[in-house]
This record gives structure tokens, sequence and C-alpha cells, in this order.
């Protein structure tokens, strides 16, 4: 598949924009200074003014951690999404919300998958991370119960993750990230937050369809690199057995 990029209408840029510009002001003391610098530096091919060219992110990404956006249609299995992560391919759909829908989506879409998802990919450390997850994802792509396993880790950082710092907690996972109202309701007291434990996390169930009341928070994105590879090292123990 490829990105129609001329099939864009102006709703579909009013609506990009919109979301841009109102989510980067919501997130002003909300998020990690990892991402923010992140989406800073992708600035000349991820901005408000225009919705984002995806072989003009992939060609900046050849001077950065080389990654490259794979266009997918939707929700893709399991296989498919951990092989291209493998192979330093992030998935992304390419339709837009409509602006009746700017505050709830049932199904991720561009803004999420782009807004959220990429720019931390610029991140040395973020980048390994991502991509050893879907390394350890294909090696271990028979076992039902080591894939539930990452699907919670892949789901309580890479989507709704937090992280501490000296500034007070701040947001990092995607799903927050590109949420109007989850990026305030993940910051409140109405939440729980538990600090960063694997082992917990990948005993965690969580729930899809209604909104999050728990949270894990990371002293900073080694945690995150050091934890798959962590998970990595048991997964070979275990084969050796």
């Amino acid at each position: 598949m490829i990105q129609d990029f001329e099939n864009y209408t102006k709703e579909d840029q009013q609506v990009w924009t919109t979301l841009f510009e109102r989510q980067m002001i919501n997130l002003q003391g909300k998020a990690s200074q990892d991402y923010l610098d992140c989406l800073e530096k992708m600035s000349p091919v991820l901005n408000a003014n225009e919705i984002p060219n995806f072989e003009k992110v992939n060609q900046w990404f050849e001077s950065s951690t080389g990654w490259k956006i794979e266009v997918v249609p939707g929700l893709i299995p399991v296989e498919d999404f951990f092989k291209l992560l493998s192979e330093k391919k992030f998935c992304s759909s390419t339709w837009l919300r409509t602006m009746a829908q700017l505050d709830y989506l049932e199904e991720p879409d561009m803004f999420h998958d782009t807004f959220g998802h990429i720019p931390l990919l610029c991140n040395p450390i973020f980048s390994e991370f991502a991509l050893e997850f879907g390394k350890v994802g294909m090696e271990n792509i028979e076992d039902e119960q080591f894939l539930l396993k990452l699907q919670r880790l892949y789901w309580f950082t890479i989507e709704f993750g937090l992280m501490t710092t000296k500034n007070g907690r701040r947001i990092y996972g995607a799903g927050i990230i590109s949420s109007f109202g989850e990026s305030k309701s993940s910051l409140s007291d109405d939440v729980e937050v538990k600090p960063f434990d694997l082992d917990k996390i990948l005993n965690q169930e969580f729930r899809t369809d209604v909104p999050q009341n728990l949270y894990f928070e990371i002293n900073d994105l080694n945690d995150l690199y050091n934890a798959i590879i962590k998970l990595k090292q048991e997964s070979h123990a275990v084969d050796n057995i």
C-alpha cells in the first residue's frame, strides 16, 4: 500500500492542523522532554502546516535512526506487526478522522500513528527498544503466552507510558500523547500510577474498551531498553533448558 497524498481534502488538512495545534498547546507541561525534543527535530516533515508526507518522513529518517513508515489498511496480524518492527518499519494508516470525531475514535487513525508514535523513533534509545521489541516478538512468534506478555509491555509503555522527571510526571506513550482527553486524565489524581516493574506489567491485564485508570511510570527511556533486553535474555534461557 502507498499513501495517496493527492487525495487528501481541505477538511483533512483542517482536521490535521486543528489536532496538531490543539494538542501542542495541551501537551505543555504534560509531555516528556524526550518526546518534545524529537517532535522539534522532526518539524521540517512533521508539523501543523501540512499533513505528513510519508516519503519525506522516510527520507528524513535516513539521516537519523533509519526507520520507515509502512502504510497499512488498519489493524494487522501480530506476526506482521512484529516483522515490520524488526525491520525498522512502523505501521501507519493514512486516513484521518473527521471534524466530528476530533475527541474519540474506536480505531487509531494517522494522527495517532504519526503524531503519537513516530517522533520518539528518532530518539536512539527508544529506537533500539522498538527494534528489539520487534526482534523478540519474531523470535517467540509461536509462543502465545509470551506474545501476551509483549502485548502488555507494549500497552503500558509504548501506548500508555508515563515518566517521572525532575519537573514532575510526564507523558511519553503515544496513546496518551495523541489524545486530548487522556493527556489530561492520565496526570490527574483520578488514576493509579505504579513504579515501572517488568514482572508486574507482564502479568497485568488491560482493557481497550474503557478509559485507562492504571499506568506505570519509568525513570527514563533506558528502563524500556533494559526491560526488553531482560525479557529477551529470559526467553533465550527458557529455550536452552
